[in-house]
C-alpha cells in the first residue's frame, strides 16, 4: 500500500488540477514555470498577464515539478546558509523570496527571489530556487498572495496551453 500512494504521489504533478484545484486558480493569481524555456508566466483573470525570464537549477531533478502552494514572502530575506543579511549586496536571494511547499518543505527552502548576479537569470544554475531579477521579483511580490499556486514543469508546450490543461484558463 505505501508502496502505491508514494507511486501516486510521486507522478500528481503529471495530472492536471482537481476541479476544485482548477476552480481556485481561475479565481486567484497563478504562476508557471517552463524549466525548458526558464520563463514564468503570471496568470490573473484566465489571461497570461506576464512572462519573465527565471534561472532554475543546474541539473533537471534541483528544482522540483508539481503544483505547490505559496507560504512565506520576505522582503530583503535573510541569507541563512551563509549568515548574510537581507539588504546585503552580497545576499545570493535579492530583494524578495516567495516561499512555496515543494517536497514538504516550510517555504524557506524552495523559492522564487531575486539575485544579486542578474547575468545568471535565463541559465540553468541554481541549487533548485527559481532566480529572477531583482525588479521583477518585486513586481511579481506584489501581484501573488499567500496561498497562490505555482505550477514547476518542463514542457514544450504554450503558457496559455498549460494554464487551460490546469483550469486557469477557458477558451
Amino acid at each position: 500500500m505505501k508502496v502505491v500512494l508514494s507511486f501516486l504521489l510521486m507522478f500528481s504533478f503529471l495530472y492536471p488540477a482537481s476541479v476544485a484545484e482548477a476552480e481556485t486558480l481561475k479565481q486567484n493569481p497563478f504562476v508557471i514555470v517552463n524549466k525548458a524555456n526558464n520563463k514564468l508566466a503570471f496568470i490573473k483573470d484566465g489571461k497570461v498577464v506576464e512572462i519573465f525570464p527565471v534561472g532554475t537549477g543546474k541539473s533537471n531533478e534541483l528544482t522540483p515539478e508539481g503544483l505547490f502552494t505559496f507560504i512565506v514572502k520576505a522582503k530583503n530575506p535573510y541569507y541563512r546558509k551563509k549568515n548574510i543579511p537581507g539588504g546585503d549586496p552580497r545576499n545570493p536571494l535579492g530583494t524578495r523570496w516567495l516561499g512555496f511547499d515543494a517536497l514538504g518543505t516550510d517555504g524557506r527552502t524552495y523559492g522564487v527571489h531575486g539575485t544579486n548576479q542578474p547575468w545568471s537569470v535565463g541559465k540553468y544554475i541554481s541549487n533548485g530556487c527559481i532566480r529572477m531579477k531583482n525588479s521583477d521579483v518585486e513586481r511579481l511580490y506584489e501581484l501573488i498572495p499567500l496561498q497562490s499556486k505555482i505550477l514547476v514543469t518542463m514542457s514544450s508546450k504554450s503558457f496559455k496551453q498549460i494554464a487551460k490543461e490546469y483550469g486557469a484558463i477557458e477558451e
